[in-house]
């Protein structure tokens, strides 16, 4: 992996790191499936049962599906952050790739690029299909699209870096796993995984208005409505986006 990781002659050396990167990432069965499949699926099926496709008092006024969509791109970028970026970058260093990379035409800085650029990119694909399989059920366009693309934007950039600091934190990629499970869980089940925030006490609903998962949830469903995403939820995530870039930037650690 070490080798495969210097550009060859002849190509733009970050072109080919991301090409590199790319096909190791899709050689790892686990980071597609449940990163692409899970969540694809899972629109799939809340979309094929007539029942999840209907307004209920019970979601808000939303249908099921609706207001699990939220959640489900949100999955995306959490996938991302606590399971497989710290996981990759840790374990590069760990093994000494990101020093030997300075003696490449490649800083390893730019693997930072790469890296994000795959999973942006992603993200992208995977969430407009499941967002028009959505509408295809009967899940309206979000009607305030800018106001949508702008919310994606800030969770990306917010969700980025959180996995920038745990990379900057974990030792090596066993420590990198641990402790993406440590804040995978709790950040999914504020953004309403598992109690949708119209159910949540109103305790749960204002801490999850401060996770930024909960925040991107918000906002989302605020397009999803027809409104302007709250400015509340885009603070909140652009705060984590700046803190955490900024934590990340003095922490992490090239070897």
């Amino acid at each position: 992996m070490t080798s495969s990781l210097v550009p060859s002659p002849g190509r733009h050396p970050f072109r080919e790191l991301v090409r590199v990167e790319a096909l190791l990432f899709g050689r790892s069965a686990a980071g597609v499936v449940w990163t692409a499949l899970i969540p694809l699926a899972a629109v799939v099926v809340l979309g094929a049962v007539p029942a999840t496709r209907h307004p209920s008092d019970s979601f808000d006024g939303h249908s099921p599906l609706e207001t699990w969509l939220p959640v489900l791109m949100m999955y995306e970028f959490l996938m991302t952050a606590a399971n497989l970026l710290p996981a990759v970058l840790a374990g590069y260093r760990e093994r000494g790739i990101l020093r030997r990379l300075s003696t490449t035409p490649v800083p390893p800085s730019r693997l930072l690029g790469a890296q994000a650029l795959i999973y942006l990119a992603l993200a992208t694909v995977l969430d407009a299909t499941m967002l028009a399989i959505a509408v295809g059920c009967g899940v309206p366009l979000p009607g305030q699209f800018a106001g949508f693309v702008l919310t994606l934007a800030l969770v990306a950039a917010a969700m980025l870096g959180i996995g920038l600091v745990l990379a900057a934190l974990a030792p090596g990629e066993k420590a990198a796993n641990a402790l993406g499970l440590v804040v995978f869980f709790p950040l999914l089940f504020f953004a309403g995984m598992w109690i949708p925030r119209s159910q949540m006490p109103h305790v749960l609903r204002d801490i999850s208005d401060v996770t930024p998962l909960g925040a991107g949830a918000r906002a989302v469903q605020d397009c999803l409505d027809g409104r302007w995403p709250a400015a509340a939820a885009l603070l909140v995530l652009a705060a984590y986006a700046v803190v955490c870039g900024v934590v990340a930037a003095r922490r992490f650690r090239w070897q």
